[in-house]
């Protein structure tokens, strides 16, 4: 088994971010990708206009590309926000104003998991009330995921870069997973298992993958230290990846690591012909 049983999809938001967004899912064909993902493209806009979202699903298909995941509005990211749906006030307001914005555009493309970042820690705010708002526009998301036949995705990111984001950590992603199913009664809330996050919190990633994969909804992968390619760091990221087929994963595995100095063209080297 190992890379030449996996099904990999590359991230348009962190790989060929040197061109413009509808240029790339046509770069990521010519690179040899039938999948991609993205973070939500519109940073500043919850609601773009539907020129642009028709626009975006034009260079989709026109490139033979099939969009296999996609955050809902998450702030600023790249940047310093962490997710939305747990910070009170307008950014709360426009989680929720996107929710059927990206169920809608998913389900007009055909992509079937929605992730939803949790969001940071407020100063001032009452952890337990943030922790509310959140289940509350999470049951919203899951049941708008749920209208177009889509997951909603869970994900833990890492304590060094993401301090003031509270899931970081499997067990604290799934606790919300958990949650979440239980107030919906859908079950279609799942864990996205990010093994450069897990790893940079220092988890023992093995376990994560025997405990977790009947959870896992969606993986995604960069070797560590540095973020990069496989191969790069020291994350043995091919017996991982058998080790999750072995535990029953057949999902995709998206790319979303940094290309480093060179064109993400040349960011693929380490993948079997």
């Amino acid at each position: 088994m190992g890379y030449t049983d996996q099904r990999f999809d590359v991230n348009l938001s962190i790989l060929f971010t040197e061109l413009p967004l509808l240029e790339r899912p046509a770069a990521a064909a010519a690179a040899g990708f039938t999948a991609v993902e993205l973070w939500w493209p519109w940073i500043e806009s919850p609601t773009p206009p539907q020129a642009e979202l028709d626009a975006l699903k034009k260079a989709l298909d026109d490139a033979g590309t099939q969009l296999v995941g996609l955050n809902f509005y998450a702030g600023r990211l790249p940047g310093p926000d962490r997710g939305a749906l747990s910070v009170p006030g307008q950014e709360s307001e426009r989680f929720r104003a996107n929710i059927d914005v990206a169920a809608d555009f998913a389900a007009s493309v055909g992509c079937k998991a929605l992730n939803a970042l949790y969001g940071n820690r407020v100063e001032g705010v009452d952890p337990a009330v943030q922790d509310e708002l959140a289940l509350e526009n999470l049951t919203v998301a899951a049941r708008a995921a749920d209208r177009v036949g889509a997951i909603l995705l869970i994900e833990a990111l890492n304590k060094p870069e993401s301090p003031l984001c509270p899931l970081v950590s499997a067990p604290a992603a799934i606790d919300v997973v958990n949650k979440v199913n239980a107030l919906t009664g859908l079950g279609n809330a799942k864990f996205l298992l990010d093994l450069y996050h897990l790893s940079m919190n220092g988890e023992d990633l093995n376990e994560v993958i025997d405990t977790y994969a009947a959870q896992t909804g969606h993986v995604q992968i960069a070797d560590n230290p540095g973020r990069g390619a496989p191969g790069t760091g020291s994350l043995p990221l091919e017996d991982l990846l058998d080790r999750l087929a072995k535990a029953g994963y057949d999902g995709w595995v998206g790319l979303e690591y940094k290309p480093g100095d060179r064109p993400s063209a040349d960011a693929f080297g380490w993948l079997p012909n």
